[in-house]
């Protein structure tokens, strides 16, 4: 009995170590409480000792990706360089660890059953009823387990909150998972809320219970409990946590609110909550956590050598997280430059009723970000005019560079019909839909009357700069690759025109036939830059865009001319 026993410890040990181990993030009691930062920022201490790790996202959601839903809806769509459409919380995964996400990184209940009915309709099930179990569940799997790769862990994170209807098959799968996994090959991490409530002076864990009940009905006992709390966590509370829970009292981790995002690593670090993993996983002797590109990162936040204020001039600045990455990369620009970034958000309509000037006065930077529609353009355009004629950095960003380019037409070219097909196809439409590109080796094809998910020029592209251009300096060469999301582009053969203007089209496609950048030389304007692709998505806290730094590096010598 010993030898079968040992001969089966044996194997497990084996099976580990050719596979990863898995964690797996999931909530519980409300919504937004930071299951997309927990998860990246434990990536990032993961990678801290030394460990590969690959972080995923599971959305419980019928659309089949994001890129139809509103911002107002789910916040921004998040781009990958083979050309997904994914949730804003793969954005946080690659700005904490570095590791660039994928198509397979990201799927919705709508992507699974579209692949369950394209199967079931090719006749791949033989006839036998599709059902939730097996069918979708081991989709899940499949989705989970696929594609690792040369990693130690595969984080993955369950959208929504415990008790959802529309997450159920998700949980089954993770439930069976669990068991079908080598023993001790997965580890099982709930975030939950403890709310103080102030009038009654106490810290409330019933809710924390009541969702570990609901995740325990459905057949998962959680392994750690990151509770989210404003206030810290009496003794008391997490001896009651971990009794009524079913977990170790070292277990329960206590997640504070902080100061910002990127502090979140080191406090989640101070609290255990890297060694409680390795602990369960029974690495009870794992490397030391170098730690020093998150310390030298905090001490930038603390201790800044000033602030410079940004205008973010967009459609749906109601909601921030319509432009998630882009704020994390302002702020990444202002660590390149030791700098505080404050960020006024500016409504694109407000220029309807006010004159730029009122708006803008005491912006050292101006950015007029993406987005689809006409609403708003024409207060973007007179935001670019403020920004050019008032000598103020400005960065346009996707629609931003096209409004920059429209701006310029009416303007400085004579050509006051200037517009977008984009808004109709009166006027002199300088720029327009794309109806074919390069792709690699293929050539890809669209018309106006396509689906409209999926179908834009979206993932990597490469790009040629001039050589002398500010945006070959910036980035230290002539060939990039950057990511794109957009369905219209500036017209080339409006390029001598507009050259007569002092706005140079400096970084094109290799073929010559698309404009990715367009600038004002500096000897002109301090530093006036737009692009069709979407920089923020590349942009790293350890790691600052080119761009995003040297649009913050001038606004700083703005500031100092004020």
């Amino acid at each position: 009995m010993r030898n079968t026993a040992l001969v089966a410890e044996c194997r497990d040990i084996a099976l580990m170590a050719k596979q990863p181990r898995y964690i797996f993030i999931t909530g519980g009691v409300v919504s937004s409480l930071g299951k997309g930062l927990a998860s990246a920022a434990l990536g990032a201490l993961l990678q801290a000792r030394g460990y590969k790790v690959r972080l995923r996202k599971l959305d419980p959601y019928l659309n089949v990706d994001p890129g139809t839903m509103s911002p107002y809806q789910h916040g921004e769509v998040y781009v990958t360089d083979d050309g997904a459409e994914t949730d804003l919380d793969l954005g946080h995964y690659e700005r904490f660890t570095g590791v660039s996400a994928a198509q397979s990184d990201n799927i919705t209940t709508g992507r699974i059953y579209s692949e369950i009915i394209a199967k079931e309709r090719r006749g791949d099930y033989l006839g036998a009823t599709v059902q939730v179990i097996p069918h979708v569940t081991n989709e899940i799997k499949d989705f989970v387990l696929s594609d690792a790769g040369d990693v130690d862990f595969v984080l993955c994170e369950v959208g929504g909150t415990v008790g959802d209807i529309e997450g159920l098959p998700f949980f089954e799968a993770l439930r069976q998972l669990g068991q079908e996994l080598p023993r001790g090959q997965c580890c099982f991490l709930h975030v939950t809320l403890l709310p103080y409530i102030a009038a009654a002076g106490e810290m409330k864990t019933k809710p924390t219970q009541h969702s570990v009940k609901e995740l325990r009905s459905i057949g998962i006992q959680p392994d750690i409990l990151l509770c989210r709390s404003e206030r810290e966590i009496p003794e008391g509370e997490r001896r009651k946590i971990a009794r009524f829970c079913n977990v170790r009292e070292s277990s329960v981790i206590q997640g504070l609110d902080a100061k910002s995002i990127y502090t979140v690593p080191l406090a989640y670090h101070d609290e255990g909550l890297d060694r409680e993993v390795l602990n369960h996983f029974g690495i009870l002797a794992p490397p030391k956590a170098d730690l020093g590109t998150w310390q030298a990162i905090e001490e930038t936040l603390s201790n800044p050598d000033g602030e410079v204020k940004i205008a973010v001039v967009g459609k749906y600045t109601v909601l921030p997280d319509a432009y998630k990455s882009i704020t994390e990369a302002l702020v990444h620009g202002g660590f390149a430059n030791q700098v505080k970034v404050k960020i006024l958000w500016v409504e694109a309509e407000d220029f309807e009723t006010k004159e730029p000037e009122d708006v803008l006065k005491g912006a050292n930077g101006i950015l007029v970000p993406g987005g689809f529609g006409e609403r708003g353009t024409e207060g973007k355009i007179k935001a670019v005019q403020y920004a050019r004629e008032k000598k103020i950095p400005y960065f346009g960003i996707c629609l931003g560079m096209q409004m920059a380019v429209i701006e310029a037409a009416r303007n400085l070219a004579g050509m006051d019909a200037a517009s977008s097909s984009e808004f109709g196809e009166e006027g002199e439409n300088v720029v327009g839909l794309m109806t074919e590109w390069t792709k690699g080796n293929e050539r890809v094809e669209r018309t106006k009357t396509a689906d409209l998910g999926g179908t834009m020029r979206l993932g990597a592209y490469p790009a040629i700069l001039s050589e002398s251009s500010l945006v070959a300096k910036a980035y230290g060469t002539t060939e990039i690759s950057e990511r794109h999301r957009h369905r219209y582009e500036v017209n080339i053969d409006y390029r001598d025109r507009l050259e007569a203007t002092d706005l140079h089209f400096s970084g094109l496609s290799p073929d010559g036939v698309l404009p990715e950048i367009v600038e004002i030389p500096t000897h002109i304007h301090p530093w006036f830059v737009g692009v069709q692709f979407h920089p923020e998505l590349k942009s790293r806290p350890f790691d600052p865009h080119p761009l995003f730094k040297g649009f913050i590096g001038a606004a700083v010598e703005q500031s100092r001319l004020v």
